[in-house]
């Protein structure tokens, strides 16, 4: 546990203003989406409040908030996902709302790129095997009659899938292969591919004679190499490739790359199937009839929409005559409602008669259940109707898969048997941070493919037992790719009836982040929802959703996990547990102790330069920390569960910083699918700080040095002193002041306060004081047995005055 840094912050901020009285309810706030396909306008918006009493009611008005907070000259400025009509509810509530960041139109440049990726992925595997047209293939000899190899080969198949790798003899005579191996990386300039080529080139023994190329799709070329006879070259650093994602991708897309890369590389590789399959991306077939006024209402299929639901058709008529019974008839899955007549012809049959006519007919209820739309009571009269189709309205292509999705992470390490310390590396909870999986699948790309030849690498791979879940929301986010990009939640409908007509459809679902069992809604604690169409909402219990049960089945299956990192978007934050408070007097889950809290600041460092490292993006410090201290209150999130239920060391990255704009001078936010160069770059960026949670567990594994500290005098008063301790690295420290053994239900030092460091210690009489410090990975200080009381334990008297 590292020691942390004191940053204390003081923002001092105008009160809220005067806003409509007593606080609306949630309901004043409409959680209704348009049904999908329409989206009628739903955005991310700026929103200006005074401070985070304001940022907390919005939360517990159900608004769907980013996880974005940024201090302005104003008080603090948060980023919502609103409907036209959301955002006029809040402007009268007296919010003020600033603008769109992006809407459903910045999509269609991201689809459009993808679909151009897939076109390319597409061709390529319809032929037989890329075509590979060496460019070079060379030796040289540098200072010290040091040899290199370098090699440029282009690719037909251009797309960021492919993979080439190079192998080289000893020589004339020697076998091909003899000389060695390496994979080689993709050069793209101004988002073109060019060709593949070693980042630097390779240190070799032997000049070689001839080189194969292979590519992963089938192609392979064998060349002569020649010798060059240019300039001296510095020595290349150590081989490392990476940058293997060139598109956006849905979970279909990114579960079979898994899959074929533990295929790729069973040796160090395997995948898990998560027990828990998730509800599925399907829907009921729907229909909705008399508009939204007093004769509306809606039919739902019995049966999802692709099991058949999508096959029913439903028809409201006037039968043309006089006193005409109400009627209902079915042949096949065709529904005719014939309505009822009064003595001049005119139709008398009321809503609530003929949704109740519905239900009552026996062939028409196997197939369909009829609903008054929300509040009507179904007093006016019923509507006529063409032939209708119900639908489900779900638009991804064929073989996205509606049946229950099999969520599987992918299993890296050389030792996987549970002997080596555990890490749990999960992306894409919420279904619209784009980036997210694509950030977890280019960390097990550069896992895999370095392994053979980057020593660094194979380190982490050998000396870890690495879990990566690059989608925990399959069918949310294949809702966001195909249907709704503003989707938060799962597809798990908990909604009653009357929350339940196609209008809502992008309203339902569970937050994942919102569904674990500590610091929950159902706890008391803040940041989540009860209603079933906020994109807070908590779910209808703890764990109640198969997504949030199969993270808790990981950590339980696999007990040697000891670190997690959940990568969510945007904003460029850092943070930590605790996650979540009580509103009422900000009743803060318990803080991680004194050790641990350094722990992650220490760590903080090692992780944020690896991210800045790729393109300079730092995050700020007014990011980093807790959760609560830089964002806001998550009740029940998922770095919580694991750490209070489980012990393990958990981050959170929102990847997504601002960027800095040198015309304005203003940072500006990237919304949660920034046009794919932007999304790129931030997939990059922190697939590094990934790698780097890997390192700083590798060094928890290795570490075996025990910690040191002593006693610090502050100060002294007329009859007091005051100390405190310092360690040398993130380590817990337990005393006592009567002169007995410290043991490990010693007083622990504790923080004295956010970011302000150890605690100060006074006595009031000459004291005694003995201590011994623990670190993280369990080491004590001067081999001390605190169980015992043998060995070496610190000891100091503090005098007064």
């Amino acid at each position: 546990m590292a020691v942390g840094l004191a940053i204390p912050i003081a923002l001092v901020l105008s009160p809220l203003p005067s806003l409509a009285d007593p606080v609306p309810p949630v309901s004043a706030v409409p959680a209704d989406r348009q049904p999908s396909g329409t989206q009628n306008g739903v955005a991310l918006i700026r929103i200006i409040v005074p401070d985070q009493a304001a940022v907390d009611r919005l939360n517990d008005m159900g608004v769907d908030l980013a996880e974005y907070k940024k201090p302005t000259e104003e008080g603090l400025e948060v980023h919502a996902v609103l409907s036209p009509e959301e955002a006029q509810a809040l402007r009268d509530q007296g919010f003020d709302l600033r603008g769109t960041i992006s809407d459903q139109s910045d999509v269609a440049e991201n689809q459009a790129q993808r679909r151009q990726a897939l076109a390319r992925i597409a061709a390529a595997e319809a032929a037989d095997s890329d075509k590979l047209t060496v460019l070079r293939s060379e030796w040289f000899t540098n200072t010290g009659n040091q040899r290199f190899l370098s090699v440029e080969v282009k690719s037909s198949a251009v797309d960021a899938e492919t993979v080439l790798t190079v192998s080289w003899d000893n020589g004339p005579g020697t076998e091909p292969g003899s000389g060695g191996t390496a994979t080689m990386s993709r050069f793209t300039d101004a988002g073109q591919y060019m060709y593949h080529r070693f980042n630097s080139p390779l240190p070799i023994n032997t000049a070689p004679s001839k080189v194969t190329i292979s590519s992963n799709r089938g192609g392979t070329v064998t060349v002569d190499v020649k010798e060059w006879l240019g300039a001296p070259q510095k020595a290349p650093s150590p081989h490392y490739v990476s940058d293997f994602i060139d598109h956006y991708m849905d979970p279909t897309e990114i579960t079979d790359r898994i899959v074929g890369l533990a295929a790729e590389f069973p040796k160090i590789s395997e995948i898990v199937d998560l027990p828990n399959k998730t509800n599925g991306y399907r829907r009921l077939a729907q229909a909705q009839f008399g508009g939204t006024g007093a004769s509306a209402f809606y039919v739902s299929s019995k049966v999802y929409g692709h099991e058949g639901g999508n096959d029913i058709t439903f028809a409201l008529t006037n039968p043309g005559s006089a006193n005409s019974p109400l009627s209902v008839a079915v042949n096949a899955k065709a529904i005719s409602v014939s309505l009822g007549t009064d003595a001049a012809g005119a139709v008398n049959s009321t809503t609530k008669q003929v949704v109740d006519a519905v239900n009552a007919s026996a062939p028409a209820a196997t197939l369909v259940k009829a609903s008054l739309y929300r509040t009507n009571t179904g007093a006016a009269v019923a509507p006529t109707a063409a032939v209708t189709a119900l639908t489900d309205g779900l638009k991804a292509p064929a073989n996205i898969s509606r049946e229950p999705f099999q969520t599987k992470a992918i299993r890296i390490g050389r030792d996987r048997d549970g002997s080596k310390t555990g890490v749990f590396l999960y992306c894409q909870e919420h279904a619209r941070e784009w980036v997210t999986p694509i950030t977890c699948l280019e960390t097990a790309e550069r896992l895999l493919r370095n392994y053979a030849h980057d020593r660094a690498t194979k380190d982490l791979v050998d000396d870890l037992d690495i879990f990566v879940l690059p989608v925990t929301n399959p069918d949310g986010a294949h809702y966001s790719f195909y249907d709704f990009n503003s989707m938060r939640r799962n597809m798990t409908n908990h909604c009653p009836e009357n929350n339940g007509d196609p209008g809502r459809r992008n309203s339902w679902g569970v937050d994942l982040n919102r569904n674990f069992s500590v610091g929950s809604l159902t706890d008391g604690y803040s940041g989540a929802s009860s209603s079933c169409t906020s994109d807070t909402y908590a779910g209808p219990a703890e764990l109640s959703e198969p997504e949030a049960k199969n993270e808790v089945w990981l950590t339980h299956q696999f007990p040697n996990i000891k670190f997690a990192m959940n990568t969510h978007s945007y904003g460029g934050y850092f943070m930590w547990p605790p996650g979540a408070y009580k509103a009422a007097g900000r009743e803060l889950l318990p803080r991680v102790d004194f050790g641990t809290e350094n722990y992650f600041w220490d760590a903080s460092s090692e992780i944020l330069s690896a991210v800045q490292a790729w393109r300079g993006t730092g995050i700020w410090p007014g990011r980093t920390g807790p959760v609560p201290d830089v964002l806001y209150s998550a009740a029940g999130n998922s770095a919580d569960e694991h750490w209070y239920n489980r012990g393990i060391i958990g981050w959170d990255f929102e990847v997504g910083a601002d960027l800095w704009n040198p015309t304005t001078k203003r940072f500006e936010p990237v919304g949660f699918q920034p046009p794919f160069a932007e999304g790129h770059q931030e997939a990059m960026e922190f697939a590094n700080g990934q790698i780097a949670i890997l390192k700083v567990a590798s060094e928890f594994a290795d570490d075996g040095k025990r910690p040191t500290s002593s006693l610090v005098k502050v100060s002294s008063g007329p009859g007091t002193a005051t100390f405190t301790f310092s360690v040398n690295e993130a380590a817990n420290l337990y005393y006592t002041l009567d002169g007995s053994k410290p043991n490990l239900n010693s007083t622990k030092l504790e923080q004295a306060g956010m970011r302000e460091g150890a605690q100060h210690i006074t006595v009031d009489k000459n004291t005694t004081v003995n201590w011994f410090s623990v670190d993280i990975a369990g080491n004590v200080e001067r081999n001390y047995d605190p169980a015992t009381g043998t060995g070496n334990y610190s000891s100091k008297v503090v005098k007064v005055g």
